[in-house]
């Protein structure tokens, strides 16, 4: 992950409200790396919180500069270590590192086991896909009246609907959604029954292609909180967080989509 921000780690680390069990980047890229924090509330610095994670990190580089070659080469692979400083081996051992257009990476970061989440009392039972899911996308669904089992990447039909779930969430995650073909059956069984689900991020995506629409992997990816979307039922513009490195293709998704993100052409 290549930061642009110019000062990473000044507020430090609060783990109580980390999105994931672990931290799930390879590595940090960074101009400025503070080890010392401001944050009254923070318990570790980042120093601390990659040494205990064993995630490699690098600072004192052009960040920005980084930026924009991505953005005039698009978004590639990239090496750094603190064990090997020759270059040549660094480059062979890059050259192993697989694309990112064909990988299929969600059952890598997703929950290994099922488990409940919210109070069981709650008005509506939904069964939540793991291919990353961020924690504050389940305690915002708890937080109204969920009560949600959260179930391993690649569990079956059978098993998810024998839970009775009045609805299903396919969770954001990482890698290509048209690698994941298991998902992909599993989305287009939950169709057929018209149970209600939704999807964010990857889980759209899946969506999508379950839909018969198409996706491909962007040059670059958006990562930011402003991206403007327009929504085509109100004519509004709509300003959005996103995180995600594949799209959906325009001209597959015209006849379906309501809101249009103009900078990736996908809806």
């Amino acid at each position: 992950m290549v930061n642009t921000n110019a000062h990473i780690g000044n507020y430090g680390i609060r783990e109580e409200e980390s999105e994931s069990n672990a931290i799930k980047i390879a590595g940090l890229v960074c101009k400025n790396f503070n080890v010392h924090f401001s944050r009254q509330m923070a318990g570790l610095s980042i120093q601390e919180y990659l040494e205990k994670e064993s995630i490699v990190g690098i600072s004192d580089v052009d960040t920005r500069e980084i930026v924009r070659h991505i953005r005039q080469k698009g978004a590639m692979n990239a090496i750094i270590s603190s064990e090997f400083v020759d270059k040549s081996e660094l480059a062979k051992q890059l050259k192993m590192c697989p694309s990112m257009d064909g990988l299929e990476l969600a059952s890598r970061v997703s929950t290994k086991a099922a488990y409940f989440f919210g109070e069981s009392g709650g008005n509506k039972r939904v069964a939540v896909l793991d291919y990353g899911v961020k924690q504050n996308i389940l305690r915002s669904l708890a937080q109204r009246g969920c009560y949600l089992q959260v179930f391993p990447a690649t569990t079956s039909f059978e098993e998810i609907m024998a839970w009775n779930p009045d609805g299903v969430f396919l969770s954001n995650g990482p890698g290509d959604p048209g690698a994941m073909s298991y998902a992909i059956d599993l989305t287009k069984k939950f169709l057929d029954i018209k149970i209600p689900i939704f999807g964010i991020c990857l889980g759209h995506q899946l969506l999508a292609l379950a839909l018969g629409m198409t996706t491909y992997k962007m040059h670059y990816g958006h990562r930011g909180i402003n991206h403007p979307v327009i929504n085509k039922l109100s004519g509004k513009c709509e300003i959005t967080s996103q995180n995600h490195g594949f799209g959906v293709d325009t001209e597959s998704a015209m006849r379906n989509g309501y809101h249009r993100n103009y900078s990736c052409q996908s809806q």
